[in-house]
């Protein structure tokens, strides 16, 4: 899944088009996520028997993953993002087996990074 709770992200279709929030829940087994602030539905709550008010409460409700795009602060709009792997010295790879083999014999730790095409910026 490309996002991650704490993501900046902006909505890219519904009511909220256009709108830039941060991820508050993944549920990545139905790829759906909880954006704060936004996608706000209604629901109708009853009082409870031990005194708690009952009333209509505003919730945020889930959105597909789907319609969601990374926020990017150089472009100040939502961007596509690419898998790449952070081998040697920080260089980026497509595969991991080229990260991978950067490193030759001693085994260091290949990093899988959310990477900007158009910006070069890569989102951890």
């Amino acid at each position: 899944m490309h996002v991650k709770t704490g993501d900046k992200v902006q909505v890219i279709v519904g009511k909220d088009k256009g709108e830039v929030g941060s991820v508050v829940r993944v549920d990545s087994r139905k790829g759906r996520v909880v954006v704060e602030g936004l996608n706000m539905v209604k629901r109708h709550k009853k009082p409870g028997p031990d005194g708690s008010e009952g009333g209509i409460v505003d919730k945020e409700a889930f959105l597909d993953v789907s319609n969601v795009l990374l926020f990017s602060e150089e472009l100040g709009r939502g961007v596509r993002t690419q898998v790449r792997y952070v081998g040697k010295d920080g260089n980026q790879f497509p595969s991991k087996s080229e990260a991978a083999a950067s490193y030759g014999d001693s085994s260091g730790k290949v990093t899988k990074v959310r990477f900007c095409a158009k910006t070069g910026e890569v989102f951890e």
